[in-house]
């Protein structure tokens, strides 16, 4: 993962909405970006979706449903979400987090446009790997 570009911005404030399932960002240049918790699930940093090089990607299914059960800050450049599915290896970067907000939409299309190309589910979970194929940072 890389380091924190110095020009990114750190969220002053950071809102878990259960409710409406949103990771809300607010930053104090007055954006802000609520982003639902499917989508950063979909989008996780860990190598577990990401995998270790370029065509290594396991598109993420069935996560339509998932919810994030806590966040714990990591040193002062990261958050680690837990969801509800167990995975919790992604590190979010504020880099990452602040990409995922500013270019919400076109990453968003991107993800369904995949999705439905593929004949996939957004309720059905086919991105797990099988026993021994994952890369060793199984939760």
């Amino acid at each position: 993962m890389a380091g924190i570009d110095r020009d990114t911005p750190i969220p002053s404030e950071i809102k878990l909405h259960q409710k409406s399932r949103r990771l809300e960002l607010i930053y104090a240049e007055g954006e802000s970006y609520a982003l639902d918790f499917e989508f950063l699930r979909v989008y996780t940093p860990s190598a577990e979706a990401r995998g270790h090089g370029p065509g290594q990607e396991t598109l993420q299914t069935g996560k339509r449903n998932v919810d994030i059960e806590r966040i714990e800050p990591v040193g002062t450049y990261a958050l680690r979400l837990v969801f509800s599915d167990g995975h919790d290896s992604g590190l979010y970067s504020w880099d990452m987090l602040y990409n995922l907000g500013k270019h919400h939409d076109e990453l968003w299309q991107e993800y369904l446009t995949q999705i439905e190309k593929q004949g996939l589910s957004r309720d059905i979970d086919t991105s797990s790997r099988p026993a021994g194929g994952s890369c060793g940072h199984h939760h």
